[in-house]
């Protein structure tokens, strides 16, 4: 049986896009990119991104514009949606996510694990250190650095020290980015980083309110964050998210 690959994105402090960016991660490579894809909620107790399938399923039940959509877009793509697999994390991840594996006929190219906003038991860490790459959200706040930095240095350090884990390597991105700010405040952080030998992605995502935008109760708005659709074009321009996964799957290497 293939072996998909482990992806995860993670950070050490909350707010700055984890759950937002494994979702359209999921959404992205498995509606638009053509990848089979599952998604491990280890978020637990809050489980964010099953609890918004459940959501999103439950306003599809009175909304057809919506529903024809779906229809739609599963019928173009010869699959339906993902599916969301929940965890605890004080249980054995891997188990229930090889469990899952091998109870399902599709052959799946990647999982997405969405680990907890803190990493700080054993079982989330052995997760962590499992994974074959981890994408890491930053924001140019000397809080958000403080709380990033030290977990991501000692974690390059454990790569080090013990070559036999499977985690090649964690990368950061920048997130939030508001246009005009200073370029000194990112230049300095970026050479604290640099000095640590800890890789950064070229992209960068700004600032947005779309990153929000769900798909609405009643009428037909665009949607982009979503379990079950794909960011709608109109939305995806200027988002940086399609270049963001343009580079992820430049390191990745992975192959259909």
């Amino acid at each position: 049986m293939k072996q998909p690959l482990f992806i995860a994105f993670s950070t050490q402090k909350g707010g700055v896009g984890k759950t937002t960016f494994s979702t359209l991660a999921a959404s992205y490579l498995h509606y638009v990119k053509d990848f089979n894809v599952a998604v491990i909620d280890c978020d637990y107790p809050q489980w964010s991104i099953h609890s918004m399938r459940k959501r999103e399923a439950e306003q599809l039940q009175t909304n057809t514009y919506y529903q024809n959509k779906a229809v739609a877009l599963f019928e173009s793509l010869g699959k339906g949606t993902y599916p969301v697999i929940c965890t605890n994390p004080d249980n054995d991840i891997f188990a229930r996510a090889k469990e899952f594996l091998l109870q399902e006929s599709t052959t799946y190219d990647i999982l997405l694990f969405d680990l907890p906003g803190t990493i700080n038991n054993r079982g989330v860490i052995e997760t962590f250190l499992a994974m074959d790459y981890v994408f890491v959200p930053i924001s140019a706040s000397r809080l958000a650095m403080e709380s990033t930095l030290p977990f991501i240095i000692s974690v390059n350090e454990m790569k080090t020290m013990y070559p036999a884990i499977n985690l090649k390597d964690v990368f950061l991105f920048w997130n939030m980015v508001v246009p005009r700010s200073k370029k000194e405040l990112y230049d300095h952080y970026e050479s604290i980083i640099n000095r640590f030998g800890i890789p950064m992605l070229k992209t960068t995502i700004p600032r947005s309110i779309r990153y929000d935008t769900e798909q609405s109760i009643v009428g037909n708005a665009p949607v982009f964050l979503s379990t079950i659709f794909p960011p709608d074009k109109i939305l995806l321009k200027d988002s940086n998210l399609d270049l963001l996964i343009d580079e992820i799957l430049g390191i990745i290497d992975i192959q259909k």
